[in-house]
């Protein structure tokens, strides 16, 4: 068995029941992410990939905010899709988010939108819950147009909360198979680099999360 399949089997088992009210807790707890909302500003017109879109909550905020742009959303989890189709529906927004199922680190996974590239990818506590993530960094980096940006917000070290804290919570996440990625701004770094691409990285909330933006240059003629 790929370990794509397993860790679609993985997600699937892990929000079957969860997806029903995974947006009423989660709010108070992945911090960070109307702040990559407010800072996505894609241009009129521009083109939005979210991987690991969850329930669309980011991508249903996101379309409201920027109403002259298209938005798509990719997650391995056909149930967690399911409940992200039913809440777009709702929102009335259908025509300007389309949903595809596949494989964040699969640069070939959102072929089915036709699209060669995007203005703006986001990674909204996604890569702490990918097993492969350097691949899914490096998949968005892929379709990143030019003069495109990548946001990540997820889930940080704590380094100025207390050591208690920390333990308690990294554990928390472990039993829903979450893995906070200590070497994210290494990894960034590196994609940065190969783009030629500049990087901003912010702790927030005391190094409860990490805010990363990656802004790849805009070529002329």
């Amino acid at each position: 068995m790929s370990e794509a399949v397993e860790t679609a089997r993985l997600m699937d088992a892990v929000y079957r029941h969860q997806r029903h009210f995974y947006d009423l807790t989660r709010k108070y707890y992945l911090l960070g992410r109307d702040l990559l909302i407010d800072e996505l500003q894609p241009p009129p017109g521009g083109e939005v990939l979210e991987l690991g879109c969850g329930t669309g909550r980011n991508l249903i905020a996101a379309a409201r905010r920027y109403p002259e742009a298209r938005f798509y959303g990719l997650d391995i989890s056909r149930q967690m899709l399911e409940t992200a189709q039913a809440n777009i529906d709702k929102a009335g927004l259908a025509d300007r988010i389309g949903l595809v199922e596949g494989d964040a680190a699969n640069p070939v996974a959102v072929d089915r939108l036709g699209l060669s590239g995007f203005d703006r990818v986001l990674y909204s506590y996604t890569l702490s819950m990918i097993p492969i993530w350097r691949e899914a960094l490096a998949a968005g980096a892929a379709r990143l147009g030019d003069g495109g940006r990548i946001h990540v917000v997820d889930f940080g070290q704590q380094e100025r909360l207390p050591g208690w804290f920390r333990s308690l919570l990294f554990a928390w996440l472990s039993s829903f198979h979450v893995t906070p990625r200590a070497d994210l701004e290494t990894v960034l770094q590196g994609l940065a680099q190969e783009a030629g691409a500049a990087l901003e990285v912010r702790r927030l909330y005391r190094g409860y999360a990490d805010y990363a933006v990656l802004r790849k240059q805009e070529f002329s003629g």
